[in-house]
């Protein structure tokens, strides 16, 4: 039995179809969103991630009208300051040492376009509480290279060991809050 639902997700992430599958949700196409992710001048943390999730969803609808259309963006913040994700180890090595025994913010947005072109949107933020890393946990992590191609971290792999305290949504840290997507998909009539 096919559990292949009617929409399309606007991203090629493999966290964000895993957690998809996890709820029985498996999209029947995936076409990741090329668009330009650079910020405003003067974006705040807020507004740039809903922009994400809507500019990602538009693009997507407008190559194919007529379709549900899936897309999230997923950031990490540290008090106003976005962190994108690092394109080399320097990158990785400062996102390390900005993060260590601070509090951060990750906010996902999630946005879905239906077939006659409704708009609707959820943001969910999680507050992250992270341990003082010392030199050597953040050369491990560094080492382990499950920082590439995400923004900050994976909360899914080492870097649980030196969460001390998260409120929010797990499944939004890791790329998708299930809650709100479900409620948005089964909202326009996918089950």
């Amino acid at each position: 039995m096919s559990n292949t639902k009617d929409f399309i997700l606007a991203s090629g992430s493999p966290q964000r179809i895993r957690l998809l599958e996890q709820i029985g949700y498996k999209p029947k196409k995936i076409k990741p969103a090329d668009i330009d992710e650079n910020c405003l001048p003067h974006e705040k943390p807020l507004p740039y991630v809903n922009r994400m999730a809507l500019e990602k969803a538009k693009a997507i609808a407008k190559l194919y009208p007529n379709e549900n259309v899936l897309a999230c963006d997923t950031i990490v913040t540290v008090g106003l300051r976005i962190l994108h994700k690092s394109k080399n180890v320097d990158e990785q090595l400062k996102v390390m040492n900005l993060l260590s025994g601070r509090n951060h913010k990750v906010i996902s947005a999630v946005c879905l376009i239906d077939k006659n072109g409704k708009i609707t949107k959820r943001t969910v933020t999680t507050r992250i509480s992270m341990k003082r890393l010392s030199e050597e946990e953040i050369s491990q992590y560094i080492k382990s290279n499950e920082w590439v191609g995400v923004c900050g971290y994976k909360i899914e792999g080492l870097l649980a060991g030196f969460v001390k305290n998260m409120v929010g949504s797990f499944t939004g840290v890791v790329g998708l809050p299930l809650y709100e997507t479900k409620n948005l998909l089964t909202g326009a009539g996918i089950k």
